[in-house]
């Protein structure tokens, strides 16, 4: 039961998200079903609250003393992550938003996503369904990973 706590708790950390969660529970052999979607669930319960109040607290601290720097990064990356996105995408904003998300590569996930699709001033209901599609995706694709699926592919492509 701790290790299920954990992998939810894990899914909720920035840049760390459900990409850690699942091999974290692959690892510790726990149901990878149950561990998945307790790790989807823990991956968006935080994205609504960023969605909404992320801008405004950043945009509040990044003149602090302390904070500042960390809040004017968070901001930069959200901007530059979104208007790369939002220039690529055109038309597929949002399908360009869930492929974000999805793909596991560092600097991507719910968190980023999220926080772009609020500094774009995007539909929420529309970014919090393509987040939460790719949330799945992410999921899917790292509990493959974590099975091994990958690694069997390419052993058996590899040129001998």
């Amino acid at each position: 039961m701790l290790h299920y706590l954990i992998v939810f708790l894990i899914s909720m950390v920035p840049l760390i998200e459900l990409r850690g969660a699942i091999p974290y529970a692959v690892g510790f052999d726990l149901n990878l079903t149950l561990s998945y979607i307790i790790a989807i669930i823990g991956n968006m319960l935080p994205m609504p609250i960023i969605y909404l109040f992320a801008r405004k607290v950043l945009l509040w601290g990044k003149d602090k003393k302390y904070i500042g720097k960390f809040f004017s990064f968070c901001l930069e990356k959200g901007e530059k992550g979104g208007k790369k996105l939002q220039a690529k995408a055109g038309k597929g904003l949002y399908v360009a938003l869930m492929l974000f998300v999805g793909i596991p590569l560092p600097g991507t996930g719910a968190w980023t996503g999220t926080l772009a699709a609020s500094l774009l001033d995007m539909d929420f209901k529309k970014s919090m369904l393509a987040v939460f599609c790719g949330v799945i995706l992410a999921g899917v694709i790292m509990g493959l990973a974590s099975i091994g699926l990958f690694g069997a592919i390419g052993a058996i492509f590899a040129p001998k």
